[in-house]
């Protein structure tokens, strides 16, 4: 078995299979795994899902949010043992790929038009 093989048999292995679907623009609330010292938290970070990069086993979205006037953008590894739940809280209407442009609006223009599902 040549390494090139042995590489994409472990990194099939360990993908998780139950991240949702997610697109750019959705309200996502992260669980964190969190230690301090011996102890072990799971802390929420909520915010706009303004990027998403596939590819396998390095997929990574970048999550925005406004924390005491201070816009705050993180990225999060989809397939690593620290992230234990992604939940979609809301869903958006948006047109692009990436939403980089939200870096530049404040207050109320940072929100997005919501997307219904039709009935």
């Amino acid at each position: 078995m040549s390494l090139h093989v042995a590489i994409h048999e472990f990194s099939k292995k360990s993908l998780k299979h139950e991240i949702p679907t997610l697109g750019t623009g959705y309200k996502v609330k992260v669980g964190i795994l969190i230690q301090e010292g011996s102890k072990r938290r799971i802390q929420n970070y909520q915010g706009i899902l303004i990027a998403k990069h596939r590819s396998g086993r390095s997929s990574t979205i970048t999550v925005r949010r406004v924390f005491q006037g201070i816009g705050v953008e993180r990225t999060f590894f989809l397939h690593s043992n620290s992230i234990r739940n992604i939940t979609i809280v809301r869903h958006a209407k948006v047109r692009r790929a990436k939403l980089f442009y939200l870096r530049n609006l404040k207050g109320k223009s940072i929100r997005l038009r919501e997307r219904f599902k039709k009935s």
